[in-house]
């Protein structure tokens, strides 16, 4: 149901997305939520290495990615399919051009300081650093914001995530990233319209 609905805010205090309800535990976050599920089913080490270094490789890149990868790469869908969608209005097309450009600098320094010349970004197996970097970076893919062209590393690494994670899986897991263009022609209530509308906006300041 509604994120900010009462049932929810049982599920999250901050009436969120995404949560987790395991039992009587709840918990929100998406990195804690994922770490929380890694140790709980005792999942392959590569994921969240058990050696001290790799693990803190892996925290390092998780703390980087919230105001780098994370403060970028989704509002591209944001500006050019769901703020339109529920405010009626296109918006300027500098608004996607500053959001690129932060993007561009972001995906510079997570090349040349977490990807490097290394297979994935803790080195030689994929871990929930990947994971989380390639689910925000297939975003502007979805709305055609190609970050990967003239990228050939970041292409090459993409790649090797998908072989890892298994090209089906990836496709299953995108698909909804990668067809949020066809959103553009549902019908919104006006009700969430209005609530929602004045929100999105303010994601942008």
């Amino acid at each position: 149901g509604p994120s900010n609905s009462e049932g929810a805010g049982k599920v999250s205090l901050l009436k969120k997305v995404p949560a987790l309800k395991d039992g009587d535990f709840t918990l929100a976050e998406c990195t804690a939520i994922l770490l929380y599920l890694s140790r709980k089913y005792n999942t392959p080490d590569h994921w969240y290495p058990s050696d001290i270094q790799k693990r803190a490789q892996v925290d390092e890149y998780l703390s980087w990615h919230h105001a780098n990868i994370r403060a970028n790469a989704p509002k591209t869908m944001w500006i050019k399919v769901l703020i339109p969608l529920f405010t009626g209005q296109p918006l300027p097309s500098e608004k996607l051009q500053e959001v690129m450009e932060g993007l561009s600098t972001s995906l510079k320094q997570f090349e040349e300081r977490f990807l490097q010349d290394k297979a994935f970004i803790i080195g030689n197996e994929i871990s929930l650093a990947d994971l989380v970097a390639i689910v925000e970076l297939m975003q502007p893919v979805g709305v055609g914001c190609d970050i990967f062209e003239d990228r050939p590393r970041l292409m090459e690494w993409r790649r090797r995530v998908e072989d890892a994670v298994g090209k089906e899986l990836f496709f299953q897991a995108h698909e909804m990233i990668l067809n949020i263009k066809e959103m553009s022609n549902i019908q919104i209530d006006p009700q969430l319209k209005e609530h929602l509308a004045p929100v999105l906006m303010k994601m942008l300041k």
